[in-house]
Parts: structure tokens; C-alpha cells; sequence
């Protein structure tokens, strides 16, 4: 709980372990028992067949939004299965409240085929600035968490993300063709050139820790979700990353961003795909 005097920075210092120890447990509740064991009435599509919800996610989403408004009291919680529910509720990330974001099981696609590539992201955001993120692979026991300001960690070890090796193609993730419009296929073609490797995306997240360990060169997204993407570009930059829309722009998580947008290992390889999204238009 925030004292009455204390700053968010401060809530951060004094309390990240209890943010860490909420997701933990909430996946050892909620997920993990559910990992390889859903049952057919346990798994619902949403806008269609690539886009699944559990009751692990509905259930996770509750306890983390339960802890984590106790721990800082006068904040909000942007849930991606409440604002499912209930569009309007996703207003809160422009408001003046700090909000924490919560995607309770990101990579559900995953998650329910049996493949250990999801996890669970939390970021703390307040006026559109993310100030803290939580990235857990639960089935992989790998937590990776970031403060701005203070660097990004992999189970207690710094991350650096480097810059890509001279000469060899760039590694960029890219969104399923199901969550992009015409113009954005149009867009994200353009990386198909030479000098550059695109493959499609897996967990979000997970491709965001990529870049920050240095294992990924680039994602290519088309969407802007905060739930998605709050934690993940807030762990690349600190790891010495970047991420640019298609008009040169920083991502905001507030939203109206120029799509599709990336984040790269470094600013030189950011403005090189940006370019490259742009210049498809």
C-alpha cells in the first residue's frame, strides 16, 4: 500500500517484490494448473479463432486485479478480459490515476495448443508513462522486470540488448496477417527485402524479452493494445532499445499511433524498419 506522502518511484522501490510475488502467485493458481489440462468448456473464442480466452486468463486477470489495486490504493486496473467485457474501461489509461495493465496470459493461442511460449505481463503506467513492467513465463519459471530508469533484468541478471551483428539479415517478428488491415499487409510486406528475415509473431512478450536478451532483431506489430505492448517496449528501452511508428514517432500506449510500429535492439535498427514500414505507404 502507497503511504500518503510517498511517490509512485517510491511505491516502486518498496514494493516491486510484492508486484513480483502477485504474478507468481496468480499463475500458480490460475495458469500453470490449467497448462496442458484445459477442458473444451474452458476455452471461448473472441473476435475469431486466432484470438481464444481461457478461464485461466478471466481468472488470473481477476486475482492480479484484486492485488494489485489493494497494493496501491487509488490507482486502476486496465485488464484485456474486463475491457473485453467492457470497451469503455480501457478510457482509464488516459486518465490521471496511475492504472497498472494487465494481460493475464499473453499468448493464449499457445498456451492452449500446449506450447510453453506464453506468459503474463503487468506494466504500471501514470499519464501515459510506463514506470514499471513484469514480464512472466510461468511455464518457463523466467521472470524478466524493468523500472524506467533503472535498467532491465532477466531473473535478477542485467539485459543488454546489443546491436545486430554487421552483415547479417535482420531477425524482425511480424503480426499474424488475421490482426492486420489492407494497408498494413501493404506496409509490412516491405520488410520481405532483402537484408531482412521476417517470421511471423509468437507471444508478444515473449518477442519483446527477445530483443531485450539481443536473440531478436526487431518486431513489426500492427495493433496497439496497451496490454500487449506496455510492458515489453518499456523492457526493450531499458535494455537499450527503441521503438518508432511508421511516421518516426515514439509508441504511445495512450494510443492514435501511426500502425504498424516497432521496437528494435537498438535506434539504428528502429528507424531502419520504421523506414521501411514507411516508405511502403
Amino acid at each position: 500500500m502507497i503511504q500518503d506522502t510517498e511517490t509512485i518511484d517510491e511505491f516502486l522501490t518498496r514494493c516491486s517484490a510484492d508486484v513480483e510475488e502477485a504474478v507468481r502467485k496468480a499463475a500458480a493458481a490460475e495458469i500453470l494448473p490449467r497448462f496442458c489440462r484445459l477442458a473444451e468448456h474452458e476455452v471461448d473464442q473472441k473476435s475469431g479463432p486466432h484470438d481464444l480466452v481461457t478461464d485461466a486468463d478471466r481468472l488470473a486477470e481477476r486475482r492480479l486485479t484484486e492485488v494489485l489495486g489493494a497494493l496501491l490504493p487509488g490507482s486502476v486496473v486496465v485488464g484485456e478480459e474486463a475491457v473485453h467485457a467492457n470497451p469503455a474501461t480501457y478510457e482509464a489509461i488516459q486518465g490521471d490515476a496511475p492504472v497498472w495493465i494487465i494481460d493475464p496470459v499473453d499468448g493464449t493461442r499457445q498456451f492452449v495448443h500446449g506450447d510453453d511460449g506464453f506468459c503474463t505481463l503487468i506494466a504500471l503506467a501514470h499519464r501515459g508513462t510506463v514506470l514499471a513492467s513484469w514480464t512472466y513465463a510461468p511455464a518457463r519459471d523466467q521472470l524478466a522486470t524493468a523500472v524506467r530508469g533503472r535498467g532491465a533484468f532477466l531473473d535478477g541478471e542485467r539485459l543488454l540488448a546489443g546491436s545486430p551483428a554487421p552483415g547479417r539479415d535482420l531477425r524482425v517478428a511480424t503480426s499474424h496477417p488475421d490482426f492486420t488491415t489492407d494497408e498494413q499487409k501493404h506496409a509490412l510486406r516491405a520488410l520481405w527485402t532483402d537484408g531482412v528475415a521476417p517470421r511471423p509473431c509468437g507471444s508478444a512478450g515473449l518477442e519483446y524479452l527477445a530483443i531485450a536478451r539481443g536473440e531478436l532483431d526487431a518486431v513489426a506489430f500492427s495493433w496497439e493494445a496497451a496490454w500487449d505492448h506496455a510492458a515489453g517496449l518499456l523492457l526493450v528501452e531499458e535494455a537499450g532499445g527503441a521503438h518508432l511508428t511508421r511516421t518516426g514517432e515514439p509508441f504511445r500506449v495512450t494510443g492514435a499511433n501511426a500502425l504498424p510500429f516497432t521496437a528494435a535492439r537498438d535506434a539504428a535498427t528502429a528507424r531502419r524498419v520504421a523506414e521501411l514500414l514507411r516508405t511502403a505507404a
